[in-house]
């Protein structure tokens, strides 16, 4: 085994991008970890806000640190007390590190265990040669899931727990915001069996996107009424359920009128300021809509039915790519988000 590695680092506190270094040491796993050679990893909005070093990494990251949580590769070691993992077998990872012994995880809800330890942020990550981690929070990946699909269990999972909350069998389903987690909802509902999905978004390329990915119907909501569209598609009751993607509060208002009374809104997208809804009673009280949210991944039910979202005909792996550089050249892989690129962006230690 080599003893230093390529890699990552957040070097410092402090706004500054990540710094590629070739004298990173290898990790040494603990009793209870595997090592794991990493295939590929991909970019995420929580590597932005460490880059940025806004107030929530402040609160979570030690520098220096290597960061990275949406990856897959081969276990290439194991501790000593690992026997439900063995050398050569390809996995991704789980970001959330739960507990096991708070009420949360003693319950069936790790993923809202509230001494959560978050790989690529509390702990060292995956953009390396080289990543440690649990063995209990990693998923055996079958030999039909390339590591490309793999490293969007975590990031894509939020949409496929958002329609595993909605419930969506039987259903008529609205999806609001279309890219990468929104398309994988639209891929989800469908797999799982909604009679009708219902897609809207601001960018027209995305709607056409999301018919490829299972829609049938899409609308920019920026060009139409969206409520009195989903209402004429159901004889005037809307949708069953709403997943909103974009975290925005003009959505979330729009979402609850669009559903029927009864039905349920389900939150996935992170608000990046408070928002108010604007007519409580008679939009959410007066009908009993159900107001509800997810975090992450139950674990590891929604990666189970991510898996079978991958093997289905609806999900394309191709449509929520949006590049691949090599881990050296993330920099690229920066600037093609900041300048709004669409997909998620593929880093590679070594390009394949």
């Amino acid at each position: 085994m080599q003893k230093t590695m390529c890699g990552l680092v957040k070097q410092e506190a402090g706004p500054g991008d990540f710094v590629y270094r070739t004298d990173l040491p290898v990790p040494e796993i603990g009793d209870d970890e595997v090592l794991i050679k990493v295939r590929c990893s991909t970019l995420c909005g929580t590597d932005f806000h460490i880059m940025d070093w806004d107030t929530w990494s402040q609160k979570r990251v030690r520098p220096p640190m290597i960061p990275g949580h949406e990856t897959a590769g081969d276990i290439v070691a194991v501790g000593k007390n690992v026997t439900e993992r063995k050398v050569g077998d390809r996995v991704s990872c789980e970001t959330h590190i739960s507990c096991g012994n708070c009420w949360f995880c003693r319950h069936d809800m790790r993923h809202i265990c509230k001494n959560t330890k978050i790989f690529g942020v509390t702990e060292n990550g995956a953009f390396a040669e080289y990543a440690k981690i649990r063995w209990d929070v990693t998923f055996l990946l079958d030999d039909t899931i390339s590591y490309e699909a793999a490293c969007m269990f975590e990031p894509m999972g939020a949409g496929v727990h958002g329609v595993e909350a909605a419930d969506v069998a039987g259903k008529v389903v609205l999806v609001s915001g279309c890219g990468p987690i929104g398309l994988t909802a639209v891929s989800a509902c469908k797999t799982f069996g909604a009679v009708k999905v219902i897609a809207c978004d601001l960018i027209d390329e995305k709607l056409e996107t999301a018919k490829e990915m299972g829609a049938d119907y899409v609308f920019n909501s920026s060009k139409v009424d969206l409520v009195k569209e989903v209402r004429a598609l159901t004889d005037g009751m809307g949708a069953d359920a709403a997943i909103d993607i974009t975290g925005a509060g003009a959505s979330i208002n729009t979402d609850l009128k669009c559903v029927r009374a009864a039905g349920r809104v389900v939150c996935v997208g992170l608000p990046s300021k408070p928002v108010t809804i604007t007519d409580m009673t008679d939009d959410l009280i007066y009908r009993e809509v159900v107001l509800t949210g997810i975090s992450g991944r139950k674990i590891w039910d929604t990666w189970v039915d991510f898996a079978k979202v991958m093997k289905g005909p609806y999900w394309k792996l191709e449509r929520v790519i949006g590049g691949k550089y090599a881990l050296s050249d993330f920099q690229s892989a920066v600037k093609a988000i900041r300048d709004g690129v669409p997909g998620k962006m593929l880093l590679y230690p070594t390009l394949p």
